[in-house]
């Protein structure tokens, strides 16, 4: 697969982080990283796990796995050490990469093993390592939905740029960024500074017909920016992770003069429907081969085997149905989708997705904690924490023993799932069936009343 990303003339620009990168300087790059993952153990149908930020080393590193035959498993470069180390011990890798110094640096693990299924690709959605939270992809699969961007109209081709705002760990940024451009010759930049002079500066270098992909938070960014500069190269900006603000695609086209495309996606089967030109919005077109169908106001995917590694919870897939957990409608007429928003735990902060669940389950493991509420509300994450001292605290209280906590429960999770707010009671309020209650206004009530 690694052949079909390199093709092209080697001298034609294929990456810029920053410098730009030459395809024939890739490839040499990525022939060097073979040879350093081998005389690290890695060999074919083995893995290797990744935990690096966007850059040339991350892609010559990641080519470099597949071309030795060896299944790749991406990690957040934000994660913490607690959490790099919990999904090694679920997934077994035989190589760990980590960039020190701007280079990479090759770990061998013990007790790694060989990948036990032909998967080339390993993500874990959410940051988690639970069942049915490892997914897992095919070659094939990848090929396919690469080929889902090239029937699309409106996405790059060779000869434009992209501009690529979203982590090239996550789903979007990988297909729909990185390989994809790599796949149709499109340059792909990578902006130094994720601000909006940053990003609107990295669209005004270059001439080239120029797509931005991001989430709907950049889109945001821009679209308040004050005097923009005239962007004539600027076709559009695409975004997904999340749902868009119903105003924010007139004020983008207000501001730019360009359309906001959206995106519908997941980890499990990359992107599933667009609408790219912003004609149909909120609704979005299934791409090509993909079968929707909604049961009960959810969406449901056609999908012959599960996308998971290990335990498979049928709630998430079974019968050759993929759950999407999102709620949806489906257009009879026209096959057009709408969704609704998430049916479970799962939320999305600037695009990157956080399981409330396991928030809250790690909360409730630290010392002294009984028990805990986590609920996405206002924009932020919230938590509720009953402790066995019974003791009170506010957000606001800088150095009490809810900032206490919040700093252990920093040594446990990334930051973007950090509870914004984290309130103490003595003990969390029921409903009438015993149940912790989970409706934010009355919690905020509770604890108000608390202190």
């Amino acid at each position: 697969m690694d052949e079909q990303l390199l093709a092209g003339p080697d001298g034609e620009p294929c990456l810029r982080f920053g410098a730009p990168v030459a395809r024939g300087t890739l490839r040499a790059l990525v022939a060097e990283r073979q040879r350093q993952l081998a005389a690290a153990g890695l060999g074919e149908h083995g893995t290797v796990a990744l935990r690096m930020p966007p850059s040339p080393e991350f892609v010559a590193v990641l080519l470099a796995a597949w071309r030795s035959g060896a299944q790749a498993v991406l990690l957040d470069h934000r994660l913490t050490t607690v959490e790099v180390d919990r999904a090694v011990e679920r997934l077994h890798p035989r190589v760990l990469v980590e960039l020190a110094d701007g280079r990479p640096r090759f770990r061998s693990l013990p007790g790694g093993t060989a990948a036990a299924t032909g998967h080339a690709l390993v993500q874990l959605s959410s940051g988690s390592t639970g069942p049915s939270k490892v997914i897992a992809r095919t070659a094939a699969d990848l090929l396919r939905e690469l080929d889902c961007y090239a029937r699309l109209p409106e996405f790059p081709t060779r000869g434009e740029r992209t501009v690529l705002l979203s982590s090239t760990v996550h789903v979007l940024g990988l297909v729909g960024g990185l390989l994809h451009a790599l796949h149709a010759g499109v340059e792909l930049v990578v902006p130094q500074r994720m601000t909006p002079a940053g990003i609107l500066a990295t669209v005004a270098e270059g001439t080239a017909p120029t797509t931005v992909i991001g989430v709907p938070f950049h889109a945001e960014l821009l679209a308040a920016a004050a005097a923009p500069p005239e962007l004539p190269q600027l076709r559009r900006m695409i975004v997904a992770g999340e749902l868009v603000r119903p105003q924010l695609p007139a004020a983008f086209r207000g501001r730019f003069g360009v359309p906001l495309g959206t995106m519908y996606g997941m980890t499990e089967t990359g992107v599933i429907a667009t609408d790219l030109s912003g004609r149909n919005h909120p609704a979005v077109e299934p791409v090509h081969g993909m079968e929707l169908s909604a049961d009960g106001g959810e969406l449901h995917i056609a999908r012959a085997e599960s996308p998971y590694l290990g335990l498979t919870d049928p709630t998430r897939w079974s019968d050759g149905l993929l759950h999407t957990r999102d709620a949806a409608l489906i257009e009879a007429a026209t096959g057009l989708v709408t969704v609704l928003g998430r049916r479970d735990s799962q939320i999305s902060i600037g695009g990157l997705k956080v399981d409330l669940n396991e928030v809250e389950q790690a909360l409730t493991g630290l010392p002294g904690v009984v028990e805990a509420v986590v609920l996405f509300a206002d924009g932020a994450i919230e938590a509720y924490a009953a402790t066995a001292e019974g003791v009170t605290s506010s957000p606001s209280e800088r150095d009490g023993p809810a900032e206490q906590l919040r700093e252990l429960l920093a040594k446990e999770l990334a930051g973007y799932k950090l509870p914004r707010r984290l309130h103490l009671m003595p003990q969390l309020p029921r409903t009438a069936t015993g149940k912790l209650l989970r409706d934010a206004a009355a919690l905020r009530r509770q604890a108000d009343a608390a202190r």
